[in-house]
């Protein structure tokens, strides 16, 4: 059996991770490369962080990962993003659409409050339709 994978940057369970995507060994990890291995812990289901990105560009180069110039670290998130974009969405849930935050003024503070199937009350009493 291979020696638990033991590189700079790699604890536990990213060492964990990879072994589960058959990336096994150092060799392993340089003919992948840092995005491939981060796309395919990522494909298995995984919660990898950029910092697990940065670990492995520092793992391949023997650096710490904070010392990734930011310009790699700019390339390697390109790399990821495009690669991300190209999944499938995920089985059974539609593709999450992008999250957006709107902000209202005071004098949008409160909305309109609306009861199951009913329709904005225009002060006439009414606005259920059943008169």
């Amino acid at each position: 059996m291979n020696a638990p994978l033991k590189l700079r940057n790699i604890g536990p369970k990213s060492a964990a991770w990879l072994r589960q995507v058959g990336l096994r060994t150092q060799e392993d990890l340089v003919a992948a490369g840092p995005v491939d291995a981060f796309m395919r812990v990522k494909r298995a289901g995984f919660k990898p962080s950029l910092n697990m990105l940065y670990a492995l560009e520092g793992a391949l180069q023997d650096c710490h990962w904070q010392e990734i110039p930011e310009a790699r670290r700019a390339e390697l998130v390109a790399a990821a993003e495009a690669a991300i974009a190209l999944l499938p969405p995920p089985r059974g849930r539609p593709a999450a659409a992008p999250v957006t935050t709107t902000h209202h003024g005071e004098e949008d503070a409160a909305p309109a409050s609306f009861g199951f199937l009913d329709e904005p009350d225009h002060g006439d009493g009414g606005g259920h339709g059943d008169d």
